[in-house]
């Protein structure tokens, strides 16, 4: 990184806009790696695509009841009840919301799982509900897990900052039934474990048929669509003819071109060439590959240092948060920390945060594209894309630049692609694969 675009701001924006450009051809090439990579997966052949079967079908909005929700999604834990009405309609109730504490997220499996356990214990002695009462309990459980059935399914590794020992490698299904078993509630049954992602996907086709990928766009991402269960050719013993949710684990996907702020974030993180999509594209990296650049800046004399020079000095300072304040306010400078800057150096700070966050949502768009066309080739059908996440809800001009890059890649096609945002996603679709379970009978598969 030297040279003229060191020296003055010109030269530097300009060096930027082309390291954080997703051209067309970029996009096209994203796409047929996209393809190569989950046609491995699914083949059971090293991939950077998990491509892991969930033994999930597809809902036929039917499905009802009342079920028990505990869901483990990164450092928050919600518990809670969801309804279904059999007619495609679903609410989550009285739900208790609970942080995790930061200590937990690196203690052992057993205290982990107890803690999750005191807090189901806890919502249903708050309810009046004695040992005696039986109900079923969707896990929705947000980490990599290569399952075995739909009840069951051990930890791949620990991500979003876990490091806890006891639970990489472990049924993390068993550990939760042995866990409320200690509280005296063995008559929970954990009937469904499902992640974030599936659960928005399940919720979202148990309200549209037509809804068939569901994408996590928040502090992390990831994605899973439904399969043809003959194309899984690593899972066949047992499962029957049909569909299947296949979860993609798109955040570790590699086959990008990457810039140096790229590989300087990387090397900083516990997991170093792993995750380089999630990287990319989510929100908990986003802030911290602006700062860098912006701190680049501030060191060879391109930006003013500013009164709370801490406050990008600290590794992940920086957050998703306030990239997005920068992006909307007209002083972006003070949104990120340097206070009193001149309005031509605003424009620059402005400019930095809309180019990290503008290739975010063209690369989310160019991954969304190469699930439609793995499915669709010709995209003769409508499609709607089940979204969840606060980069997509809220990250101002990220659905349009999505948009755009659907439209780039598919012209007037891309009108048959719908975004959905599915709040409360996981919840819901876990309970929703929870009611599922019985009739598919993939319960205990075989892969």
């Amino acid at each position: 990184m030297n040279g003229c675009a060191d020296h003055c701001p010109e030269g530097f924006l300009s060096r930027l806009r082309d390291e954080f450009l997703v051209s067309w051809d970029d996009a096209r090439t994203i796409v047929g790696n996209f393809h190569e990579e989950m046609r491995r997966g699914l083949a059971g052949q090293p991939s950077s695509l998990r491509m892991l079967p969930t033994f999930a079908g597809r809902p036929r909005g039917t499905e009802q009841g009342r079920l028990l929700i505990l869901d483990l999604g990164g450092t928050n834990v919600r518990i809670g009840e969801a309804v279904l009405d059999g007619k495609g309609r679903a609410e989550l109730t009285s739900v208790d919301r609970s942080v995790l504490p930061r200590e937990i997220m690196s203690a052992s499996g057993t205290e982990l799982f107890d803690f999750l356990a005191d807090r189901v214990d806890h919502f249903l002695g708050g309810r009046g509900l004695d040992d005696r009462w039986c109900r079923d309990l969707a896990f929705t459980f947000s980490f990599p897990v290569e399952q075995s059935s739909l009840v069951s399914g051990r930890l791949v590794n620990w991500t979003k900052g876990f490091t806890g020992p006891g639970v990489a490698g472990e049924d993390v299904a068993a550990l939760l039934r042995a866990a409320l078993a200690r509280r005296g509630r063995e008559r929970i049954r954990v009937a469904a474990l499902v992640n974030d992602t599936v659960g928005t996907l399940a919720a979202g086709s148990y309200a549209d048929p037509a809804c068939d990928l569901g994408v996590i766009l928040g502090t992390g991402t990831n994605a899973c669509y439904f399969e043809r269960t003959d194309r899984i050719e690593k899972c066949r013993d047992g499962v029957a003819a049909g569909e299947m949710i296949v979860n993609m684990e798109w955040g570790n996907f590699n086959r990008l071109r990457t810039n140096p702020w790229d590989e300087l974030l990387d090397r900083t993180t516990s997991n170093a060439g792993r995750q380089r999509l999630e990287k990319m594209i989510s929100g908990m990296y986003l802030g911290e590959l602006a700062r860098l650049v912006i701190g680049k800046m501030m060191a060879v004399g391109l930006l003013p240092q500013g009164t709370n020079h801490a406050a990008l000095a600290t590794p992940y300072a920086l957050t998703a948060e306030r990239l997005a304040a920068a992006v909307r306010s007209t002083d972006p400078a003070g949104a990120v920390g340097i206070e009193g800057a001149a309005p031509v150096d605003g424009a620059a700070v402005g400019q930095i945060c809309r180019l990290v966050a503008a290739r975010a949502a063209r690369l989310a768009g160019a991954a969304i594209a190469a699930v439609i066309s793995w499915r669709d080739e010709d995209l003769e059908t409508g499609h709607v894309v089940a979204i969840d996440g606060s980069l997509f809800e809220k990250f101002p001009g990220f659905q349009e630049n999505m948009r755009e890059m659907l439209r780039e890649l598919f012209g007037p096609r891309a009108a048959g692609i719908q975004f959905q945002l599915i709040p409360d996603g996981s919840g819901i679709g876990a309970a929703v694969v929870a009611a599922m379970g019985a009739r598919t009978g993939w319960g205990a598969g075989s892969c």
